[in-house]
């Protein structure tokens, strides 16, 4: 189609090579979101065949509510990398793309701003979850009923903080690109 951005990163800021230079790291960050998408179809098989079981048997499968509730946390931090660097978060942009037509340099830089607060609340949360990995490592933490069926919570842990050092490090990267953005012509200082 004519006039269609073929350019998977075409919201992204970018500069010439950036995403050359990290495609290891962009593929793995696409890795994680790969896997959020499989968690996602596996916690709607889940949810469909507790449905059927409830029906047919008149009771829930083992485990269902607490993997349900531990997959979705797990989702969002698997694919939370990937929409960062997509700048795909929900955000309100009309201040900004208003300062953006005036003042463009000024808006990469508070945009970058943004970015690095989402790196410390991403980095906070890698933090604590951190501790929390490791209690249930020490503690041989498990979810469910003892005796008819149990799991460990600590891969989904690990993944919970994998995901959330992602989206960090990627929060930091984004920032360092929109500083790095040349200003438009005729922009002066700005």
């Amino acid at each position: 189609m004519e006039g269609e951005d073929k350019n998977p990163n075409a919201g992204a800021p970018s500069v010439p090579g950036v995403h050359e230079r990290l495609g290891l790291w962009n593929r793995g960050v696409d890795g994680l979101a790969a896997l959020g998408t499989i968690m996602i179809v596996l916690l709607m098989a889940m949810i469909v065949a507790d449905v059927v079981v409830r029906n047919l048997l008149g009771a829930s499968l083992p485990l269902i509510a607490e993997l349900g509730a531990l997959t979705v946390v797990l989702i969002v931090f698997l694919q939370l990398g990937t929409a960062v660097r997509n700048d795909r978060l929900a955000s309100t942009d009309f201040f900004l793309d208003a300062v953006s037509l005036r003042r463009p340099k000024a808006a990469a830089v508070i945009r970058a701003v943004w970015d690095l607060f989402g790196a410390a609340v991403c980095a906070g949360i890698a933090w604590s979850s951190w501790g929390i990995l490791w209690r249930d490592i020490e503690h041989r933490e498990f979810i469910g009923v003892t005796g008819v069926l149990t799991m460990q919570t600590s891969p989904f842990r690990a993944l919970i903080f994998i995901g959330a050092v992602v989206a960090a490090v990627q929060f930091v990267l984004l920032a360092a690109s929109r500083l790095r953005q040349p200003a438009s012509p005729g922009d002066g200082s700005r």
